[in-house]
């Protein structure tokens, strides 16, 4: 049975013609693309709508992925050797819990198959059946967030302010790793990221991040899982989002879903919290292109050879604190990996090996040892 066949009870189709608003397409749009050639099936990347927002304090008078989809098939697809697919909206149940259910079937089947799923939904709280894709697998995963908040604020009526407590605490747990990019300090109880930090996840904040932005890479190239809240971006880069005049900018978050896009690991793609009145669709046009980014990261992701090709890697012998390690830099894409003392090679930087190079261990290989 067919992709098509077994997610059609639990999606409403789009009609891209619809959504143009006029003649249709031009020839290299991505509306033109998908409208020609919409077979999920045959697809790399597939995009899934879910205007649910009951588990948020905001509410949408529209659907913010019809928003979206208008902006993003606009633009102009630069590799067509990526397939792209759209499998329509996820239908909202009676419940909350219903949406979940749906949600996260349709979302296992596009995954179960090797494609990725690009989820466009409403309140941060969908990130919850996003992880029991994983966890109904009884797989172990690693986690990337963006967001200006620690949503595990246990007291709170709405899921989208504590839905982290079920992903971080749950038993059995599948969280290998959790990283939080982007957390605002005014809106975070210290005690609380003391806490975050014994368990050795990993959180950065809004202004280390931007100042350090390839620092960031790594911790994408890991997750299977990447979730973005667009309270994450300023204001004046996101109009829909009213919750801070400060955070990152438009080129972060394209920066950022470049690197989701970019990592061999990421199933899920995920940019929700789009609510709220959005001047001249200026934030559904944000949300648009990073998409553009992530499937151009998934573009450059493809030219990364396997790390037993050898001949595609330059290999760096160093001895740091009497520990004897071993840097990998990617010859197609200069990105770096590091081996650990259990033998493995994990993403890092070309600072991570500047430090080691300098006899000084990279803070990174001491918190994975740590974790290890």
């Amino acid at each position: 049975m067919s992709l098509a066949v077994r997610i059609q009870d639990f999606v409403n189709p789009i009609d891209p013609f619809v959504i143009s608003n006029d003649e249709g397409y031009k020839n290299g749009q991505i509306g033109k693309f998908i409208t020609d050639n919409n077979d999920i099936d045959a697809a790399d990347i597939v995009i899934v709508g879910c205007a649910e927002w009951r588990g948020g304090f905001r509410t949408a008078r529209y659907n913010p992925a019809e928003n979206v989809r208008e902006e993003l098939y606009k633009l102009f697809h630069w590799h067509e050797n990526i397939l792209i697919a759209d499998a329509g909206n996820v239908l909202i149940g009676n419940e909350l819990t219903d949406t979940y259910a749906a949600l996260k079937m349709v979302v296992a089947e596009i995954t179960r198959e090797g494609k990725r799923a690009v989820v466009i939904g409403g309140s941060h709280d969908l990130t919850t059946p996003l992880y029991h894709v994983f966890a109904e697998r009884n797989q172990i995963i690693e986690i990337s967030l963006v967001d200006a908040f620690f949503d595990i604020d246990r007291e709170n009526y709405y899921a989208d302010k504590k839905f982290l407590l079920d992903m971080l605490l749950g038993e059995p747990n599948y969280v290998r790793h959790f990283n939080i990019i982007g957390f605002q300090s005014y809106f975070t109880y210290p005690k609380m990221l003391e806490t975050i930090d014994k368990l050795r996840f990993d959180c950065y904040r809004v202004g280390f991040a931007q100042e350090k932005m390839e620092e960031m890479e790594p911790s994408f190239r890991s997750s299977q899982l990447v979730s973005i809240d667009m309270c994450a971006i300023a204001h004046a880069f996101g109009a829909a989002n009213a919750l801070s005049p400060n955070g990152f900018s438009g080129q972060d978050m394209c920066k950022l879903s470049q690197y989701a896009g970019m990592s061999p690991e990421t199933e899920i793609f995920t940019i929700l919290g789009y609510g709220g009145k959005d001047t001249n669709q200026l934030t559904a046009m944000q949300i648009a292109q990073m998409i553009w980014y992530y499937i151009d990261g998934f573009q450059k992701q493809a030219h990364e050879a396997p790390l037993t090709q050898t001949e595609a890697y330059i290999e760096y012998h160093t001895i740091c604190a009497e520990v004897e390690t071993v840097f990998l830099q990617s010859r197609n894409t200069g990105r770096w990996w590091m081996k650990m003392p259990d033998g493995k090679f994990v993403p890092c930087t070309y600072l991570d090996y500047y430090q080691a190079s300098n006899n000084d261990l990279p803070d990174r290989w001491l918190r994975i040892q740590e974790r290890l």
